[in-house]
């Protein structure tokens, strides 16, 4: 029971009697627990015609209705999309043209994305990347952000058109966060994409840069310029007839088609490369869990007695122990913090009850993390 008179006011200014702290929380991002999705269990997700036209679903084998990311494929040409004749904006134009809006500065967005690094072993020599794929994060997983400097994306396909040639390439790719400062963008901080795993970089962006990473839009985006030089597989949309031919050896690659008059289903082609053995998806979450620490400060004039019924006896209400006459023990056991309102918000019990006197006093630190 609260002690009598124990309503202690609290200085509420930062600094005082209440100091709040921000702390970095990361746990693994995927719906299973885990951080590593392999590509043993690495499948597409189920999605409706409608939706498949503009992207899809990475999931686990297990939970195949959950999308753990989603993955589009952008064309500033109209590649792999039916425009039906010209009578719509070709639905990878679209989606080009919606992350440009979302992710560049608007004096950006026309000119597009330049990603490619001219004058290293970049497969774009000059102006913007065209075609890009992009890989966007499941916003349950990913909390606040994605965690950077610690995943990776293992590629495996094909080099060539030739079956049997699965798996000859292993391309791991990661963020340069470590040591690299972040470009300062609408989006919030941008990294590149770049060769290397678990934010160790083995080619910096300067060499070749693959894509840009947003961590706090849980975007990645792609060169498909440089991922096809990497695994090409098989390109042209005569290899591309027929949805059954995703699942063959050729297409484990990005080399994209160029044909305009029909959907490709493009995008399914980097689903295709996390297939193979080897290749896998590694992701941490990252969330801010703000902190406040309040600091009960008890006086020495201050819960020295209780409203206990039995603590009194008599008409008199006189002390029921002559032992708590002159100069009393009481045991704090518990906290309980108010707001303005006079509604309690929190209360915490103390690991050992606090004996408390008129010659002592006191200091209860209460953690609340939201």
């Amino acid at each position: 029971m609260a002690i009598a008179g124990g309503n202690i006011t609290l200085d509420s200014t930062e600094g005082m009697d209440k100091i709040s702290q921000t702390e970095k929380v990361t746990s693994p991002y995927f719906s299973d627990g885990s951080t590593t999705l392999a590509a043993a269990s690495i499948v597409s997700s189920s999605l409706t015609d409608t939706n498949e036209t503009y992207f899809f679903g990475i999931s686990n084998s297990t939970t195949p209705t959950v999308e753990e990311f989603n993955v589009a494929f952008g064309s500033t040409r109209g590649y792999g999309s039916d425009d039906n004749a010209n009578a719509i904006k070709a639905p990878t134009d679209a989606i080009y043209k919606q992350y440009a809006n979302l992710l560049l500065a608007p004096t950006e967005v026309t000119g597009g994305f330049f990603i490619s690094s001219p004058g290293g072993t970049s497969a774009v020599n000059s102006g913007r990347d065209t075609e890009i794929f992009v890989v966007s994060a499941r916003r349950s997983n990913m909390k606040d952000r994605i965690n950077k400097g610690t995943w990776t994306i293992a590629l495996s396909g094909s080099t060539s058109a030739v079956l049997g040639d699965v798996g000859a390439t292993l391309l791991e790719l990661t963020d340069d966060s470590v040591g690299s400062n972040p470009t300062a963008t609408p989006a919030g901080d941008r990294y590149n994409i770049v060769s290397g795993s678990a934010g160790t970089v083995k080619k910096p962006a300067a060499t070749t840069n693959f894509g840009f990473f947003y961590p706090d839009m849980g975007i990645m985006v792609f060169s498909a310029a440089e991922l096809s030089a990497s695994i090409p597989g098989t390109s042209g949309s005569t290899a591309l007839s027929g949805i059954t031919v995703f699942d063959t050896d050729t297409q484990k690659g990005f080399g994209f088609s160029s044909d305009t008059n029909s959907d490709e289903k493009t995008a399914l082609r980097f689903i295709n490369c996390l297939q193979p053995t080897g290749a896998k998806l590694t992701f941490r979450d990252e969330e801010d869990q703000v902190s406040a620490q309040y600091f009960c400060r008890v006086r020495s004039g201050q819960m020295n007695f209780s409203n206990n019924p039995t603590y009194v006896s008599g008409s008199l209400n006189e002390l029921r122990q002559t032992t708590m006459k002159g100069n009393p023990s009481t045991f704090i056991s518990s906290v309980q913090l108010y707001n303005s309102a006079g509604e309690m918000v929190a209360i915490g019990n103390l690991s050992t009850p606090l004996k408390k006197t008129f010659s002592s006093e006191a200091t209860i630190k209460v953690k609340l993390t939201y």
